[in-house]
This record gives C-alpha cells, structure tokens and sequence, in this order.
C-alpha cells in the first residue's frame, strides 16, 4: 500500500520522469519536486487546509501555487494518463459518487460561475459529482466532474466516447438507448446493462459479468480514503480534478512499496 502521507522510493521512480524539473527538462533544475509532491499528497490525504502543512514542506503558498499551475498545465492529467495507459480492456466499468463541497469551496467563485466549477444542489446540499471509469482489474481509466444533481448520463458522454473497453459493464441508471447502449453497441462492444423496471423492451444482460461492477465501487471507495477528495475543498474544479489524476496516478502505484 502507499505510505499514509507520502511516496516509496518505487513509487517515486515509477513517476520522476513525467514530472517537470528533472534532469533533460528545458529550465531549471527543481530538486525539491519529491518534496512537493509528498505535500500535495499530505494534504489530501488529511484534508487539512494548506496553511496547516507541516514546516518541513516549506512555504504552503508556494506549494499551492506551484499545485495550481500543475493542475492548470495537466501535468497530473498526463502522469495518470501514461501511467493508465496499460490498462486490461477486457470491460471497463463506470458509476459515479458525490461528495459534498465544504462551504469553502464555494468562496472563490464568480456570481454566475458556480456550474462551470462543477458545483451544484444535490439533495445533500451543495456538492460535486465524480464520474469515473474502472478496467477489468478495478483500476481508474478516465475521470470527470459535475455539479452533484448532474445525471450519470452526463458522466457518460464525456467518458464512454472512445473508449477502449471491449465490454461495458453499468447499472440501470446508464440504460439510455441512444446516448450509452446503441453507440456502445454499434462500437462492437458488449453491453451489460440492465434496462429499467418499466422498460418497454428488457434486455437481456450477462449477470456473472454483472457482480462484477464491485470493483468501481471498491475504486471509490479507495478514493475517499483521501479526505481532501471525501469532502471538496478546493474552490475550483480544475485544481480539484488535478487532484483526482494524482490519486488515480498513485492508486495504479500501490503495489510498488519496495526499492526496485
């Protein structure tokens, strides 16, 4: 397992080259980047504020300013991307979870702006929603956000597009014939979705393969053991959602403990 609040050594080496200021990148050298990087993962992983970081981390505005630009620049997006890019495809799986946005996540934005930050009413109240896909094995393909009273469909025509999975494996609420279950279909995929209690058409579905939906939800559930992700902090959905490609990143990495 990852260290509660920072990377192994072969976790490390698994990422250092996708980072920028190593050794072969244009400008200066940052010596400092493992640091920065256990910070960022300090403080989701305890959900503190950034000001709380222990001193050994340094000054916590330039670690949440040098955060920021990552996010802005995709650098988290690419680790996980290039990192998820040996997925198994044999299914990929999708769902989403809501967590609720802490009242100082709402602080930052424009009037007007709320939507486009991936805020919205839920009947828990303000909240944002994660949609996220899984491969065979469990492991985080594709993530998005939206505003917690979004459908699961709007997850779905973001993160289905294109994707490699050979078989599609959901629950009820992603039977919609024409935005999940005829493009999947005519993508030559297999379709394991049951159709909804007054469908006028049932459709039959492969319940073996079904029990396996298990493994989004234990992906989720992984998830939330950050506590910076269980409750959004973070006043803006670009900086949240980098956040969410770091963990993804550092869940495919879990086995990697020991030096290699």
């Amino acid at each position: 397992m990852l260290k509660r609040y920072a990377l192994s050594d072969a976790q490390w080496e698994r990422i250092k080259h996708l980072l920028p200021g190593q050794a072969g990148h244009v400008g200066a050298n940052s010596p400092d980047t493992r640091l920065f990087v256990d910070a960022v993962l300090y403080r989701y992983r305890s959900g503190i504020p950034w000001r709380d970081l222990p001193e050994r981390f340094g000054d916590f505005r330039n670690i949440h300013q040098r955060h920021t630009r990552w996010c802005k620049s995709g650098v988290w997006q690419r680790v996980f991307e290039t990192i998820a890019s040996s997925a198994d495809n044999e299914y990929v799986m999708i769902d989403s979870t809501i967590v609720k946005a802490h009242q100082h996540s709402a602080g930052g934005r424009k009037k007007g702006e709320q939507q486009a930050q991936a805020l919205g009413r839920s009947r828990g109240g303000l909240s944002t929603k994660i949609h996220a896909t899984v491969d065979a094995q469990g492991q985080p393909t594709r993530v998005c956000l939206t505003g917690g009273q979004a459908l699961d469909l709007d997850g779905a025509d973001v993160l289905l597009p294109d994707n490699a999975g050979r078989t599609l494996i959901a629950d009820k609420g992603y039977d919609a014939m024409q935005r999940v279950v005829t493009p999947a279909l005519r993508a030559g995929k297999t379709v394991v979705i049951p159709t909804i209690r007054d469908g006028r058409r049932q459709r039959n579905f492969d319940r073996s393969l079904y029990r396996l939906r298990h493994h989004i939800e234990n992906f989720f559930a992984r998830l939330k053991q950050w506590r910076g992700i269980a409750t959004r902090y973070d006043k803006t959905a670009r900086r949240f959602l980098g956040a969410i490609h770091l963990i993804c990143a550092i869940d495919w990495l879990a086995p990697f403990t020991d030096t290699p």
